[in-house]
């Protein structure tokens, strides 16, 4: 993958694919160019287990050798990781951009209680060899989980947790803490969960560009003061 950024403007990454090489592209409408032959690119309807049969989701399998460029929205970049065949991670199918040859999807469905939460009904498993590209707002973290010891991350921040990690949504903190922050995950268990950094950006903008302290601190103090205080 090549990346080319600009500012404010989002960023395109080019894909160089060799004779042997496949590409499962879960986003297809963002490929804006192509160059190979035409039936290089295969598109096809995925079957999710019939959880997205209201959705019509579409893979596009791109073969080697060929070239393509995909466009990201502003704020998001693409990192690439490799899945070996010990992976347990469970992955948000909205982040997921790609994965290649020698890797394999399977769904996993959520408990209900998480369900009603994310409004969303599965995630995704990846086995294998080979990787997968994940969509992300800022750097990529990296923290590991403790079988006793709590780990809380903001709800909307994480992208891949382990399959057999304890998840309670909750908040922490002190009452003013707890009553103005974002919910967050609390998990505990055995491995690793990856998780972006860059959600929260837009919020400190506009905090470091308000108009002025009396407005930033009634927002604060006052429970929704951030919905009916401009």
């Amino acid at each position: 993958m090549e990346e080319t950024a600009a500012a404010g403007a989002g960023q395109a990454v080019t894909f160089s694919l060799q004779e042997g090489d496949l590409v499962h592209v879960l986003h297809p409408d963002q490929i804006v160019a192509y160059r190979g032959p035409s039936q290089g690119r295969s598109d096809r309807l995925m079957n999710v287990k019939g959880m997205y049969r209201k959705k019509k989701l579409i893979r596009a399998d791109v073969s080697g050798p060929s070239q393509f460029t995909a466009a990201l929205p502003s704020g998001y970049s693409m990192r690439e990781i490799p899945i070996g065949n010990n992976e347990d991670l469970l992955y948000d199918f909205r982040h997921v951009f790609f994965y290649t040859r020698g890797v394999s999807m399977q769904t996993r469905i959520l408990k209900i209680k998480n369900m009603l939460v994310t409004r969303d009904a599965v995630k995704m498993k990846f086995s294998g060899r080979g990787s997968i590209g994940i969509l992300t707002q800022g750097p990529v973290c990296e923290a590991k989980l403790h079988p006793t010891e709590p780990l809380y991350i903001n709800a909307g921040s994480i992208i891949a947790y382990p399959e057999n990690a304890k998840l309670d949504l909750t908040v922490y903190g002190n009452h003013l803490a707890s009553q103005h922050m974002d919910y967050h995950w609390k998990l505990t268990g055995e491995g690793y969960v990856l998780f972006q950094a860059g959600r929260q950006n837009q919020r400190l903008e506009r905090d470091m560009n308000d108009d002025g302290i009396i407005k930033r601190f009634l927002r604060e103090v006052i429970p929704f003061g951030g919905v009916f205080i401009k």
